[in-house]
């Protein structure tokens, strides 16, 4: 963190915002300033440059017209992700990350490139709680709710996020992509929110040091709540 106020970016929250995916970033400030830290959210719309001196970078979800145009604003201030920077995508926000994505009209888009995915649209509508293990990263489950058509293919330079245990994910039993400090995901909710040990991992990545736990019996709940709910929508 390079100063006394760690700032967040929320890029294109008008087109990157469709299923709450900005709250993300409130989750972020919150989480810093109960540990002391002063934090701010800093938004960065179309038609604006991507500022170079946040501290951490978050992109949301999308509907196609949309995604596509983020993407085809954000190649164009690439760099300022591309410098080592914390990044944390979201659903479109993932695909937009990637390599490359196609819409359903069948067009191909060029993503960033800061993770070695490719998308294409599937054939049935992904709609549901998401529950997956995490790879090593994290310890515990990643629960969310899951809203797209896409199939994620990794390659070779990014690692599986978690193993899905119940939804879709990538399509192919993992989720999400990580590929050095670039993490996407399909988990709406937000998915810091429901997450808190994922949005703890960006920020001591950010910090450049393990933080100290947090006690917060709201978010404790909510975890056990949602994990409970899907567990029982699994049983007969």
């Amino acid at each position: 963190m390079r100063d006394s106020v760690v700032r967040i970016g929320l890029l294109l929250p008008e087109v990157l915002g469709t299923y709450g995916d900005t709250g993300n970033a409130q989750v972020l400030c919150q989480r810093l300033r109960w540990r002391g830290y002063e934090a701010e959210v800093v938004p960065a719309g179309l038609g604006e440059p991507v500022p170079s001196t946040v501290d951490l970078y978050l992109l949301g979800g999308g509907e196609d017209g949309a995604q596509a145009l983020a993407a085809a604003h954000l190649r164009k201030h690439w760099r300022a992700l591309s410098r080592g920077a914390v990044v944390f995508g979201v659903c479109a926000g993932l695909q937009v990350l990637g390599t490359r994505f196609r819409g359903l009209d069948g067009v191909d888009h060029d993503g960033l490139g800061l993770l070695d995915v490719t998308t294409e649209p599937g054939e049935r509508r992904a709609v549901a709680e998401l529950v997956a293990t995490s790879s090593g990263l994290l310890p515990e489950p990643l629960t969310g709710f899951e809203n797209h058509l896409g199939v994620s293919k990794l390659g070779a330079d990014s690692e599986p996020l978690g193993q899905v245990v119940r939804g879709t994910g990538n399509g192919d039993g993992t989720e999400g992509a990580v590929t050095g400090r670039v993490v996407g995901t399909y988990l709406h909710g937000p998915a810091l929110a429901r997450n808190p040990a994922l949005a703890d991992l960006l920020l001591s990545w950010t910090a450049g040091h393990p933080l100290g736990p947090l006690e917060v019996p709201e978010v404790d709940r909510l975890r056990v709540e949602r994990l409970a709910a899907t567990r029982r929508r699994r049983t007969p």
